[in-house]
């Protein structure tokens, strides 16, 4: 569809007058339904559109490849992207670091940072990728904003409007403004090894850059402000419950960068979704388990009184109560989503995870004789010390459950269908998992193809994998220090091709994919501080191979990890 057509499809679109204004393009790196499903990107729109200085439009990877510069226009007024002052780059997946490049090539703009002037737009890029690892892409971005984005803009947009040149503005960013990173204000040095020798900042730029978070959530506005049925979502309505996490899952990036783990206040909660109500019927909330929110249950159950549906991003298996099952059951959902993320119980203590088998299974057993015949199980393959032993734990578990289905829907006369979704693990940025490698891409399909051979014969489920090549790509992006921009930039020149890049490259991708780090090696994202002890990302790590768990963040009271003081 064009611009124009998704435009009048949309309900709720800014629109304002450029005269006096920043002019900020607010660019997601892939199509469309991706960046219009995210969160986040609404969340920054919203933000910047409030602010009566400046005018942000969005920009989206074209669905026509062959689009010419003069095509590739912002969606409200279709302007170029030369024509912006800022291009904002909201970047929430390591795969998309391609289509940065190919935003800007289809702009006409200079993909490396040294190769832009002043009368460029400054390109700044944030989303979890920026402060988990930005290095792989720190070549062809002027800044990041580390952390989240709420306290940082309009302290970064104030002096962005004192300073004309560039490099003076650079350097009084990065040296005044919490959480902004200059690349180009950093020298990297190299070990003879390839490994980093040292990450020198230059021109007042600090040794570390501190993560920002927001304390209050009430203190924001975290939902749709457009609603299109051109997303994942259609036209529901999402609204953020919480933000990080509490249970400490060792291979969860998410579940560190996020802590402290926070909940939107009742109160505040209760607005979102009193105006939720008034622009659509259906209601998403979103949090990385929403039943771990203070007072869901009574706030659903306001909201279903005022005949909204809702539906929820993921449950735990182990939080399932019965005013719950009764809210999933009045919504109407045919499927939840719940993550075993590993097959043995075994397994299940190395990555903290916090649920049994029997948890699970009584989820089972409790969403099918609420009426909601799908279940939707999420498990990952090549977790460290992962024997065959526990993928096949992977097919038993799916089989049991099956059974209890099968045993529950009787009664039901109907049995739903279990989707089984398989996942490469890979080691992700200050997780205790940061210095482990990808286990090897070709026992990775062999575990893949065992879990999809053993549910083969098992009416009524589905298996879904990824793809491991395409983890392997993740994991390079994920774990790779700035030599690796060479790599991007390489693929870009050779449209897309991977295994062509990879072939002729004189740097070694195996160096970050399968190399496991040691405990005292410089990483590529160490100068980031979450204010999480690097110590206890020691001790999780081997608490994890001797199979030990640790319990749930205690906000406030708990010091282990180091983000509360």
């Amino acid at each position: 569809m064009t611009n124009k057509e998704l435009l009048a499809a949309e309900s709720g679109t800014v629109r304002k007058e450029w005269a006096g204004k920043i002019r900020i393009a607010l660019a997601y790196p892939n199509h469309y339904h991706v960046g219009m499903s995210n969160l986040g990107f609404h969340a920054i729109y919203r933000l910047l559109n409030n602010y009566e200085d400046v005018v942000c439009e969005r920009v989206f990877l074209p669905e026509d490849n062959g689009a010419t510069h003069s095509g590739l226009r912002s969606m409200e007024s279709q302007r170029p992207l030369v024509d912006f002052d800022i291009i904002a780059f909201s970047i929430s997946f390591e795969n998309d670091y391609p289509n940065l490049l190919t935003l800007l090539t289809k702009a006409g703009i200079p993909r490396w940072s040294s190769e832009r002037d002043t009368p460029h737009p400054l390109v700044i890029a944030g989303g979890v990728t920026a402060f988990l690892n930005p290095e792989p892409i720190a070549p062809f971005v002027d800044c990041f904003l580390v952390g989240e984005a709420e306290p940082i803009l309009r302290v970064f947009l104030d002096v962005y409007i004192k300073h004309s040149n560039k490099e003076e503005l650079l350097e009084v960013l990065a040296a005044h403004v919490p959480g902004v990173y200059v690349p180009a204000l950093y020298d990297v040095i190299y070990n003879p090894d390839g490994t980093i020798a040292g990450f020198r900042p230059k021109s007042g730029a600090p040794a570390k850059v501190h993560r920002v978070a927001v304390e209050d959530l009430s203190s924001w506005d975290t939902s749709s402000i457009i609603l299109t049925p051109h997303t994942t979502f259609g036209d529901t309505y999402l609204v953020e419950a919480g933000r990080g996490c509490p249970h400490g899952c060792r291979f969860c990036a998410a579940g560190f960068v996020y802590r402290p783990p926070r909940f939107r206040p009742k109160d505040a909660l209760q607005n979102c979704l009193e105006k939720g109500t008034i622009r659509s019927n259906r209601i998403g909330l979103m949090a990385a388990a929403v039943s771990d929110v203070p007072n869901i249950e009574e706030l659903c159950r306001k909201a279903l009184d005022q005949g909204v549906q809702l539906s929820f991003s993921s449950l735990r298996a182990d939080r399932l109560t019965p005013e719950l099952l009764s809210i999933l059951r009045r919504s109407g959902l045919k499927t939840v989503t719940i993550a075993p993320d590993a097959g043995s119980e075994r397994m299940r203590r190395v990555i903290n995870k916090g649920i049994n088998d029997q948890d699970v299974l009584r989820a089972a057993d409790l969403l099918v004789g609420a009426g909601i015949p799908n279940l939707k199980l999420y498990f990952m393959v090549g977790v460290p010390t992962e024997t065959m032993l526990d993928v096949e734990a992977i097919v038993a578990l799916c089989k049991q459950v099956k059974h209890r289905f099968l045993k529950a829907s009787r009664t039901k006369k109907r049995i739903g269908q279990i989707t089984v979704s398989l996942s490469s693990f890979i080691p992700k940025p200050f997780t205790p998992f940061q210095w482990v490698s990808l286990e090897d891409v070709k026992i990775l399909k062999a575990k893949i193809k065992h879990v999809k051979e053993g549910l083969r014969r098992v009416a009524n489920v589905r298996v879904h994998a990824d793809v491991p090549r395409w983890a392997y790509i993740q994991a390079l992006l994920s774990r790779g220090d700035r030599r690796t921009a060479q790599l991007l930039a390489a693929v870009h020149e050779n449209n897309g091709n991977w295994a062509k890049t990879l072939k002729a490259s004189i740097i070694n991708p195996d160096f970050y994919v399968y190399r496991e780090r040691s405990l005292d090696e410089i990483l590529p994202w160490d100068f980031i501080d979450h204010g999480i002890n690097k110590a206890f990302l020691i001790e999780e790590y081997h608490k994890a191979l001797h199979e030990e768990t640790s319990p749930p963040c205690d906000v406030g009271r708990c010091k282990a990890c180091g983000v509360c003081k």
